[in-house]
């Protein structure tokens, strides 16, 4: 008995298998003692932090709420450079147009342009003109020109404000608005000069209108948003 010990004792010893195994089953017993770093059968939940996914809301939130909503929301530059506030045109219906000088639709658009304005300017109608020389080169004056041969040549009373483009990546964020709210009939662009956006008295787009459209022939729907039945 003895002899088989002592044997048992030397192979053990020897052989390094039996050896590390030996080792592993004296540290297996060290760590049973202590309290256990992972159940295995057990799936334990730990918390998850929302302030991420919170924010998140938040901005999404603050990015939706400081989103233009009407016309109201911009403030565009006048002839001069000059800063105009567009909300204080609330309460009247504005038709919005990009205007050129040099263009086969000037006459016509400018002359009809002011016939309405005589008409209605008094029932709380106005015309914001956008000079845009951005199809055919047909507006390459200065804004002073521009004015000028507007007010001189067509009895212009409305406002005429800076020249801006209407399309591509620099356009002005006022026309960015007007045909995200309203898409033309072949896509958003603006397909030329003189196209034209009505505007309701809430500041919101309710219509918009090719080029080739004539001033005088979108009265019936100025009178509608005018109240004006005469």
């Amino acid at each position: 008995m003895l002899r088989s010990s002592i044997r048992l004792l030397y192979i053990r010893r020897t052989n390094p298998l039996l050896r590390s195994l030996s080792s592993s089953s004296s540290s297996s017993k060290r760590f049973d003692s202590a309290k256990p770093l992972f159940n295995s059968h057990r799936i334990i939940s730990l918390p998850i932090s929302t302030t991420g996914a919170k924010l998140s809301r938040s901005e999404h939130s603050m990015a939706t709420s400081s989103e233009p909503k009407s016309i109201y929301d911009f403030t565009v530059k006048d002839a001069k450079g000059n800063d105009v506030d567009l909300s204080i045109y609330k309460g009247k219906v504005l038709l919005i147009v990009n205007v050129a000088s040099q263009c086969g639709l000037t006459n016509s658009n400018y002359t009809e342009l002011a016939q309405l304005y005589e008409k209605y300017k008094g029932h709380g109608f106005e015309i914001l003109a956008f000079p845009c020389n951005q199809f055919g080169n047909q507006e390459p004056g200065t804004n002073e020109e521009i004015v000028q041969f507007a007010c001189t040549r067509f009895k212009a009373e409305y406002p005429i404000f800076d020249k801006v483009d209407v399309n591509g990546d620099k356009a002005a964020p006022i026309y960015k608005f007007l045909k995200s709210s309203k898409g033309g009939l072949f896509g958003d662009g603006i397909k030329w000069n003189f196209a034209k956006f009505l505007v309701n008295k809430d500041g919101n787009v309710v219509d918009r209108y090719a080029p080739t459209t004539s001033p005088l022939s979108i009265e019936k729907d100025l009178k509608k948003l005018l109240g004006v039945s005469a």
